[in-house]
């Protein structure tokens, strides 16, 4: 599947959260990687790929205290994310820039960043969930621990 990225630099593009999904339905080599933090993944739900016999991966780009995370690309690589097509997923679609960004670099790729994130920017009373992979009505899981073996690939 030919996927219409919005140009970006350093990686292969934006795509929308419905692209991401018509993505790995249609690339049997596409990985979801979701980079917000533990926390996140247990309070705010994770990305259901499991019905296109798929699991997302989750590696934090930073950790629960804002600091980026050393061992990114090694949890990339311990879970076979090694090349792509990578879809990286993050709670607006901000911090996935730097963790696409950083992919590519590392020969990772073609590597993309979902626009809107998974449950969007806050609006101007500071709520989410006007946008992003949840209000797209793609598959997700309220916790981390619905998945049986706390995720991986």
């Amino acid at each position: 599947m030919s996927i219409q990225a919005r140009p970006a630099d350093g990686y292969a593009g934006d795509i929308t959260p419905q692209q991401a999904w018509d993505l790995l339905a249609t690339d049997p080599g596409a990985t979801i990687v979701d980079v917000r933090t533990e926390g996140e993944w247990r309070a705010i739900g994770v990305p259901d790929a499991s019905s296109l016999d798929k699991r997302a991966v989750y590696a934090q780009w930073v950790t629960a205290d804002g600091r980026p995370n050393p061992a990114f690309l090694a949890e990339l690589r311990d879970a076979g994310v090694t090349d792509g097509p990578v879809i990286f997923l993050c709670r607006s679609g901000q911090r996935s820039i730097g963790a696409a960004r950083l992919a590519t670099a590392t020969g990772i790729g073609p590597s993309y960043n979902v626009l809107e994130g998974f449950e969007g920017a806050p609006g101007p009373d500071g709520v989410r969930n006007r946008e992003g992979w949840k209000v797209a009505g793609l598959p997700w899981l309220s916790t981390l621990e619905a998945h049986a073996d706390g995720g991986g690939k």
